[in-house]
C-alpha cells in the first residue's frame, strides 16, 4: 500500500475500529490521540521516523514534536496489552501457519541508550556499537507480522545497576543468553490460549544455547521445526540410547531415506530439491522412555556440490509430509524480508531516546504500523492530530 493509498484510506471508518481495538489498553484519551498521530508518522514519513519529522509531515504545531517524544519516552503506558491485541488482530484477520523469531541489530552512537554494547555482527564480520533485539513474528500468507520484542542486555548492563536504573530497566532485566529470550517469548504465547497453536520455526545455528531452547520448547509441548548445527547432540535408540550428533546420524547410508520436493524457480521452471530423512526418531534427553516422551525427526538437505553445506532440521512433526515441513522452513525467508522492511519503512532503527520503556513503546508502535500496512482487510486511519493547545505533558 503506497503512501497515497494510505491517505485515501484514511478517510474511511476502518481506522477508528483499528484505533479502538489496538490502543484500547491506553487508559487516557490523550494517549490514544498521540498513538494515532505517531502511527500516522511511521506510515507517512519517509526517511528517519523521528518525532520532529513526524510533526513537520503532519503540519502540526511546534509543541507536537515534544508531545510525540513524551508519548514514547515518558508516558507510563503498558506495551504488553497493546502487543497482545496486535497478535490477536493478526490471528483473526489471517490464517497463521507458524511462529518464528528473528534477531535485530540496531547500530547506535554513544553508550547511553539502553542495551547498547559492542559485539561482532555475524553478517558483516565487523564489531559494531549496537542494541540487540529478538522479535517474535506470526507468519501468515506472504508476511511475517512482528507481535512482540525482547531487548538483549550484555554483561556490562548486568554489572552496572546504576546504568540500568538510569535507563529505567526493570531489575529482572539482566544479561542472559538469547535462548532465554526466545523461550520467554514462546512461554508468553503458550500462556495465551486465544493465540494460534501453530508450529515454531526457528534457526538455531547461531544460538549459543540451542539445547536450552529445544529443552524449553519441549517442556511447553510446542511443535517445532528447528534448523540446527550438524554437531547438535541427540539420543538414538530405545533400550540403550546412543549419544550421537545429527551430522553423524545422517552419514549412515541405511539410516536415511531419500526424498525430493519440488519448488518453483524464479524463471518459472520446476526444480527438485533432495531431502534426506532419518528412518527412525530421536530424543533430546536420556530420560526414561514414556508414552508422553517427545520424539523428533531429523531432516537433511545434502551438500550441493561443495557450494552449499548440508543443512539439518529437528522437528516434532513426525507425521507430517516432508513437503509440508519444508514449506514451514520457507517462513524463515519471509521473516528476513519483514525485518528488512521494518528497518527501511517502519523506523525500528530510528528510536530517539535512552530508556527501556521508550524503546519498547517505539517497537510496539512499529509493530502496529506493520500490521496496519499488511493486514488483508486493510484497516484505515482517519487523521486525528492533537489540538493546537495540546501540550507535551498531555502525552504522559
Amino acid at each position: 500500500m503506497s503512501s497515497g493509498e494510505i491517505r485515501a484510506a484514511d478517510r474511511s471508518e476502518g481506522g477508528q475500529t483499528f484505533l479502538e481495538e489496538i490502543f484500547r489498553p491506553l487508559q487516557r484519551a490523550e494517549q490514544r490521540r498521540w498513538a494515532r498521530t505517531y502511527l500516522r508518522g511511521l506510515l507517512h514519513v519517509t526517511g528517519r521516523k523521528t518525532p520532529r519529522r513526524m510533526a513537520q509531515a503532519e503540519a502540526l504545531p511546534p509543541a507536537a514534536a515534544r508531545g510525540l517524544h513524551q508519548f514514547i519516552n515518558a508516558s507510563p503506558w503498558d506495551w504488553e496489552p497493546v502487543r497482545r491485541r496486535i497478535a490477536l488482530r493478526v490471528a483473526a484477520s489471517t490464517t497463521p501457519y507458524a511462529w518464528t523469531v528473528a534477531e535485530l541489530i540496531i547500530p547506535k552512537r554513544g553508550e547511553h541508550s539502553v542495551g547498547v554494547h559492542r559485539r561482532l555482527d555475524p553478517d558483516t564480520g565487523l564489531t559494531v556499537n549496537c542494541q540487540r533485539a529478538v522479535g517474535l513474528f506470526l507468519a501468515a500468507g506472504s508476511h511475517c507480522f512482528p507481535v512482540d520484542w525482547s531487548l538483549v542486555l550484555d554483561e556490562t548492563w548486568g554489572r552496572n545497576r546504576q546504568h540500568s536504573l538510569r535507563a529505567r530497566a526493570p531489575e529482572a532485566e539482566t544479561a542472559r543468553p538469547v535462548g532465554d529470550h526466545v523461550f520467554d517469548l514462546a512461554s508468553g504465547v503458550a500462556a495465551q490460549p486465544p493465540l494460534p497453536n501453530v508450529p515454531w520455526v526457528l534457526a538455531l545455528t547461531r544460538c549459543d544455547d540451542a539445547n536450552g531452547v529445544l529443552a524449553g520448547l519441549a517442556r511447553q509441548r510446542l511443535d517445532i521445526v528447528c534448523e540446527v548445527e550438524p554437531g547438535q547432540v541427540v539420543f538414538s535408540g530405545d533400550r540403550f540410547p546412543t549419544v550421537i550428533t545429527v551430522g553423524e546420524l545422517m552419514e549412515g547410508r541405511y539410516a536415511r531415506q531419500q526424498q525430493a520436493i519440488t519448488r518453483q524457480a524464479a524463471d518459472g521452471a520446476t526444480i527438485g530439491i533432495p531431502i534426506n530423512t532419518y528412518a527412525g526418531t530421536v530424543r533430546l534427553s536420556r530420560r526414561s522412555i514414556g508414552r508422553d516422551e517427545v520424539r523428533y525427526r531429523i531432516l537433511q538437505r545434502p551438500a550441493n556440490g561443495g557450494r552449499l553445506p548440508a543443512r539439518y532440521w529437528i522437528t516434532s512433526l513426525t507425521d507430517w509430509p516432508v513437503e509440508g515441513i519444508m514449506a514451514l522452513v520457507r517462513s524463515r525467508a519471509a521473516v528476513r524480508t519483514a525485518v528488512a522492511e521494518l528497518q527501511e519503512h517502519f523506523g525500528v532503527l530510528d528510536f530517539e531516546g535512552r530508556s527501556f520503556p521508550g524503546w519498547h513503546h517505539h517497537m510496539t508502535m512499529a509493530s502496529a504500523a506493520y500490521a496496519f500496512r499488511h493486514l488483508p482487510d486493510r484497516p484505515s486511519l482517519a487523521p486525528l492530530a492533537p489540538a493546537p493547545a495540546a501540550t507535551a505533558e498531555a502525552a504522559s
